[in-house]
């Protein structure tokens, strides 16, 4: 097992490893909220993340890191650790998939990220710019993990905000649900087989921007 020093993320790596196909169910939840960031021209320019791992998991990762207060942790005492888990997310596209007038958009690595510890639970905050912004009359975003290693659920209040937009942009968010009807067509076979590598996608949460 990966010790706490490598990151959130790398732990997700080593843990994802050892997981069975046969048994695609999540084993870390996080909570999101996401801003859609747009410049004074009109264009997208990134996507604002902050995601809160669940307490269980939490409470792992913060094993053996110092602090000078028990129970508090300052940004600068976890600044290693964000950094550990921005650089492990480049391997998983940032679990965020973007998607302009049905056109691919890419992503630069995270800027202005940093880890915050608050009511037991640690939040990770960073922002995902776009490589070139984009204006496009449908923008299509989604969040999810194709292993569905972690489970991805938004905030019930405010879960998704437009920040910077023309006036006229409106935005549609589509929850994921229980997949159930879905899972029970993915037989044992396809499990075994590996065709189950983007299982996480029926989880999707989709967000879908459209602007005249």
């Amino acid at each position: 097992m990966v010790r706490v020093l490598f990151g959130l993320l790398g732990l997700i790596v080593a843990w994802s490893a050892c997981v069975s196909s046969a048994n695609a169910h999540p084993h870390v939840w996080i909570t999101a909220r996401s801003e859609v960031v747009y410049g004074p021209d009109g264009a997208m320019t990134g996507v604002r993340h902050a995601w809160t791992f669940d307490d269980m998991f939490t409470t792992y990762a913060l094993q053996g890191l110092a602090s000078k207060t028990k129970g508090v942790y300052t940004r600068e005492e976890l600044a290693p650790l964000a950094q550990t888990n921005v650089e492990s997310l480049k391997e998983f596209n940032f679990f965020t998939f973007a998607k302009a007038d049905g056109k691919k958009a890419k992503f630069n690595e995270p800027t202005d990220y940093y880890l915050e510890y608050k009511d037991s639970t640690l939040t990770l905050h960073f922002v995902l710019p776009l490589k070139a912004p984009v204006a496009s009359k449908q923008l299509a975003l989604e969040v999810f993990d194709p292993s569905y290693f972690i489970d991805f659920k938004f905030e019930d209040k405010d879960p998704i905000k437009l920040v910077g937009a023309p006036a006229a942009c409106q935005m549609e968010f589509q929850r994921p649900n229980d997949g159930t009807e879905n899972a029970q067509r993915l037989n044992e076979n396809n499990f075994m087989s590996g065709d189950n590598s983007n299982y996480g996608a029926m989880f999707a949460n989709k967000i879908t921007v459209n602007c005249p």
